[in-house]
């Protein structure tokens, strides 16, 4: 499992999406028990901390302690510095399992036996993501050329699942069809700015050639947005829910 988040954590806390709660209100009542639940790659412990006002018990992972550092904290949420693939959770204790905006970077066969060690035969295993937001068509032009052309070549390969909204991913469980869910917000060009920051394709550019790529991207959208001003942002949401086989 990579960790390409631990550098910009206190920037991921801040501009990353956050999943609606709408969400979890629908994957609630699919659990026969809420006792407890596991967030894989928690990152700052977002999804985690949703999970807290449903579950007896939250254990949240990652292979970044600077993320964790920086998590949300609630008294029923146990933060472990682990991977995806290896936890010292017991075998069939956890009724939900949940992985958001992360999967792509896992092995998969070695967290699917995870899985299927530490879910309980009635759990869920959940994986969420998002793949590229939309605005406007004039902005949506020149963000998509930063992504596909600019960023091109500092993308690590597994982002191609997220490009595929995880179509292409393995997914070895009884797969249940799930409603449509997105993120919508109004975003300032600052936040927009910021969240690009967060990407981990512009961490490599930086490294690569010693400038931050998004400068130039925010030149250009100051000519066609005014900061102050506030855009709808639109995030739709990858969802895969199964139960074990």
């Amino acid at each position: 499992m990579k960790d390409n988040f631990s550098r910009q954590s206190i920037d991921y806390a801040k501009y990353r999406p956050h999943y609606p709660e709408e969400l979890f209100g629908f994957l609630m009542p699919l659990l026969k028990e809420h006792h407890l639940a596991w967030d894989v790659a928690t990152g700052n412990g977002q999804v985690a901390n949703l999970l807290a006002e449903y579950f007896n018990q939250v254990i949240a992972t990652d292979i970044s302690e600077n993320q964790l550092n920086h998590a949300l904290q609630k008294s029923n949420i146990e933060y472990r510095v682990e991977s995806a693939e290896q936890s010292s959770l017991p075998d069939a204790s956890v009724d939900l399992i949940t992985v958001a905006q992360a999967i792509h970077w896992f092995n998969f066969e070695a967290f699917y036996r995870e899985v299927r060690r530490t879910l309980k035969p009635n759990g869920l295993i959940v994986v969420i993501g998002y793949p590229l937001f939309s605005i406007e068509p004039g902005i949506d032009t020149i963000i998509q050329q930063f992504y596909s052309e600019t960023l091109h070549l500092c993308w690590d390969p597994e982002r191609k699942y997220i490009d595929n909204h995880y179509s292409t991913i393995p997914f070895p469980f009884q797969e249940m069809q799930t409603p449509a869910f997105s993120m919508n917000y109004n975003w300032s060009l600052h936040d927009l700015v910021g969240f690009l920051n967060t990407w981990s394709a512009v961490q490599h550019y930086i490294r690569q050639h010693q400038i931050n790529p998004v400068e130039e991207v925010r030149k250009k959208l100051s000519e066609i947005w005014i900061d102050e001003e506030r855009k709808p942002v639109f995030f739709p949401i990858i969802l895969k829910v199964g139960r074990p086989g």
